[in-house]
């Protein structure tokens, strides 16, 4: 083999390692990502048995019963929902009526196992996903000083922007943190 053969041999075998790990990382990366979801997500476009994922919504009225450590409660977004079971102390200014994101997997059933619920340290916020699902549904009101005079999403900020829940839509209002 000459030395040309050779170099080219060495560099075609480094092309396939370096292709190889970068199938690797790309592959480790996708099996870490948590996707969000709202409950309308869910009906549109079903999720594979056991996968993690977000799941972000208000915690609809009249629907939190505590047993113990375990938690029962329904995510909403005011045109579907979803049952969901939390195992585990919840936040302080966990409540109804207010924005929630939980963590986990979807059962065969059709209730939410959460492994983590989320809440804000504002009573006002509402998850910057939650909010833009609420919009593109058509549920979300511009109010004064609202969604978009407050630069929340622009920025990527949380400025306090939030949400009022009435029966037929989402009013924005703005509330600043203390």
């Amino acid at each position: 083999m000459t030395r040309k053969k050779q170099r080219l041999y060495f560099i075609g075998l480094g092309m396939l390692a370096l292709a190889g790990a970068t199938a690797l990382v790309l592959t480790a990366i996708s099996d870490s990502l948590l996707y969000f979801y709202s409950p309308s997500d869910l009906e549109e476009r079903p999720v594979a048995d056991g996968q993690r994922f977000r799941l972000g919504g208000l915690v609809a009225e009249g629907s939190v019963d505590k047993a113990g450590d375990t938690v029962h409660f329904v995510v909403t977004d005011l045109v579907h929902e979803v049952p969901v079971t939390y195992t585990g102390i919840l936040p302080d200014l966990f409540r109804e009526g207010q924005g929630v994101v939980t963590e986990g997997r979807l059962n065969p059933g059709g209730t939410f196992q959460a492994a983590n619920v989320l809440a804000k340290h504002d009573e006002n916020y509402m998850p910057k996903e939650v909010a833009d699902s609420l919009k593109e549904t058509g549920l979300w009101k511009e109010g004064e000083g609202g969604y978009g005079d407050t630069g929340y999403g622009e920025t990527g900020s949380d400025t306090g922007a939030g949400l009022t829940a009435t029966p037929g839509a989402i009013q924005a209002t703005s509330g600043g943190y203390p």
